[in-house]
C-alpha cells in the first residue's frame, strides 16, 4: 500500500445532498432523479442529473467567488468541515493543500452575465477561471498549502487524487483536500448536443440500443492524509491514447495500459479486484473500447457497473464522484447496480454487469475508471482498511 488514506468524505449529486440520502438510492440503482430539462435545448427531451436542492450562500467575505460551482463546493465541504478544522489544528494551515478537478468551473455565471441576466459584476478570475475552485476552498478554509485545480476533461478529478498523493509522498503536505466539482452549463450541454453525443432519453450503457450520454452535476471532496482511517488509496495510474481529439482508441489501448499500471502501483493481480466502476458513458465508441480493455485485463470474471444512469455524466467531477461511490461500496459492503435495458451489445467484448439480486459483498479492493477527451485516462484503486 502507498500509505495514503481517504479519511472523510463530503458528497452531493442528483441522488441527494448527504451520504444518508444518497445511499438510499445508490444501492438500489434508482434512476428516478434523472429528468428532462426542456429549457436547456428546445425540443430536446434527454435526461439530466440536476441538483435541485438548495445550495449554501457564499459568505460575504468571499463573494467575489460566488457562482454555482463554488456553492456546490461549499455544500460538500461543510459536510467534513469539522474534520478539516481538526487537521488544521494538528498539522498547521501551511501543511494542508487543495487539489480539485473541474471542467466547467463557474462558466454558467459567465454565460448568465453575457446574456445580460446578471445584476452584479462578473469576476472571471474568481468565478470562471479554472484555478478559482481551489483558490476559493483554500481561502474559505484558511489553509496555505499548494492550491491546484486539475482540468483534463472527464478524468479531471480522478487525476486530482494522483496529484494529492504526490504532495503527501513528497512531504510537501501532511493532508490534502481532494476531489472535484462540476455544474451544468449551456456550453457543455450544447457542445455535446452538437457532437451528437447526448442520449435522446435515458442513457443506456453497454446496450445494443445505446445512443449517448446524459449530463449531470456533482461535488465530492475527501480529506486525504497518511492517517490510517477511512479507505486506503492503494493504487492510481494515468495514460494518454493520443489517438484523437475527442474519440478514444477503438481497441482501448490507453485504457488497458491505465488499468494495468494501477494494478502494478497497488501491487495487485487482476483477480484481486472485487468490483470495477466503469466509465460507462453510453456512447458507442466509449463502451466498445472500455469493454475491450476490461476484457483484456480481467476477462469476464470481474463484477462491473456504470453509475452514470443514476447521476448523469458529471464530467470534471465524475472521477471524484465515482471514487466516492466506491468509497461507499467498501464502507457498506454493497455492489453498485448497473441500470440498462438488458440488451447487451453482442458486437462488443462481454463483461459481467451486475444488475439485480443480492448486492451484499465484502469488498476488499475496488477500481474506478475515468476516461476523457484526447484519450486522457485514469484508474483509481481503493481498498478496505484492515483493522
Amino acid at each position: 500500500m502507498n500509505g495514503c488514506f481517504l479519511n472523510h468524505m463530503g458528497l452531493a449529486c442528483a441522488l441527494g445532498e448527504t451520504e444518508k440520502d444518497i445511499i438510499k438510492s445508490l444501492f438500489k440503482g434508482d434512476t428516478s432523479f434523472m429528468r428532462p430539462d426542456l429549457d436547456r435545448i428546445p425540443g430536446y427531451h434527454g435526461y439530466f442529473g440536476k441538483i435541485d436542492f438548495h445550495l449554501p450562500e457564499i459568505p460575504r467575505l468571499y463573494e467575489a467567488y460566488d457562482c454555482r460551482n463554488n456553492r456546490l463546493a461549499l455544500a460538500v465541504l461543510q459536510q467534513i468541515e469539522g474534520e478539516i478544522s481538526n487537521s488544521i489544528a494538528r498539522y498547521s494551515a501551511n501543511r494542508i493543500g487543495v487539489v480539485m478537478g473541474t471542467s466547467t468551473s463557474g462558466i454558467e455565471s459567465g454565460e448568465t452575465y453575457l446574456k445580460g441576466h446578471e445584476e452584479k459584476n462578473f469576476n472571471y478570475r474568481y468565478q470562471q477561471q479554472m484555478g478559482g475552485l481551489s483558490s476559493f476552498i483554500g481561502e474559505y478554509l484558511g489553509i496555505h498549502g499548494p492550491q491546484i485545480t486539475v482540468s483534463t476533461a472527464c478524468s479531471s478529478s480522478a487525476n486530482a487524487f494522483a496529484s494529492a498523493r504526490r504532495l503527501i509522498s513528497m512531504d510537501i503536505c501532511d493532508a490534502v483536500i481532494v476531489g472535484g466539482v462540476d455544474s451544468l452549463c449551456d456550453m457543455t450541454i450544447r457542445g455535446f448536443h452538437s457532437l451528437g453525443a447526448l442520449s435522446a432519453g435515458q442513457t443506456n450503457p453497454f446496450s445494443t440500443n445505446r445512443d449517448g450520454i446524459n449530463l449531470g452535476e456533482a461535488g465530492a471532496v475527501f480529506l486525504m492524509s497518511k492517517e490510517p482511517s477511512g479507505v486506503c488509496l492503494s493504487g492510481i495510474a494515468a495514460s494518454s491514447d493520443a489517438y484523437h481529439m475527442s474519440a478514444p482508441h477503438p481497441k482501448g489501448r490507453g485504457a488497458e495500459i491505465c488499468m494495468r499500471n494501477a494494478l502494478v502501483d497497488a501491487g495487485l493481480e487482476p483477480f484481486a479486484i472485487d468490483y470495477l466502476n466503469l466509465h460507462g458513458t453510453g456512447t458507442h465508441h466509449n463502451d466498445s473500447m472500455e469493454a475491450t480493455a476490461v476484457w483484456n485485463v480481467f476477462g469476464d470474471n470481474i463484477i462491473c457497473s456504470s453509475t452514470k444512469p443514476l447521476t448523469g455524466h458529471t464530467l470534471g467531477a465524475a472521477g471524484a464522484l465515482e471514487v466516492a461511490f466506491c468509497w461507499l461500496a467498501i464502507k457498506y459492503g454493497q455492489i453498485l447496480p448497473h441500470y440498462f435495458d438488458g440488451n447487451y451489445d453482442p458486437h462488443i467484448s462481454h463483461i459481467q454487469l451486475f444488475r439485480y439480486g443480492d448486492n451484499s459483498k465484502c469488498l476488499r479492493y475496488v477500481m474506478s475508471n475515468s476516461f476523457a477527451f484526447g484519450g486522457n485516462n485514469c484508474s483509481v484503486i481503493l481498498s478496505k482498511l484492515e483493522i
